[in-house]
């Protein structure tokens, strides 16, 4: 008997103004963005729904939407943790990071931080 591996998906619903990760078709989470200054995107929170905990499935969605931006030629702000340490150990090629000013999100994430 063997497993399959299941079929992940990440799409731009903007309607919802969020990027979701689906899993052989069930929503296995979301990261929300908001529109900021100067048309850039402000990612503000993320979530992994606990059934889909420990597949590495917050890397995989931030991941493809950081990189959906990029092409898109949009900036983003990572007010969310989970996204902004993603940022300081990833490279997204072509994107353009507005880091907030306020509080640096990177400073508060830590590498075992859900989203």
């Amino acid at each position: 008997m063997t497993e399959s591996t299941p079929e992940i998906t990440v799409t731009r619903n903007d309607e919802a103004q969020r990027y979701e990760i689906h899993v052989d078709g069930a929503l296995g989470g979301f990261t929300e963005f908001t529109e900021g200054e100067g048309g850039s995107l402000v990612f503000p929170h993320t979530l992994v729904d606990p059934a889909f905990k420990g597949q590495g499935l917050g890397s995989i969605l931030v991941g493809e939407a950081l990189a959906d931006t990029a092409r898109r030629g949009e900036a983003v702000v990572p007010e969310c943790p989970f996204v902004a340490h993603y940022l300081k150990g990833n490279d997204v090629p072509g994107l353009i990071i507005d880091w907030p000013e306020t509080e640096d999100a990177a400073d508060a994430a830590n590498p075992g931080e859900p989203a």
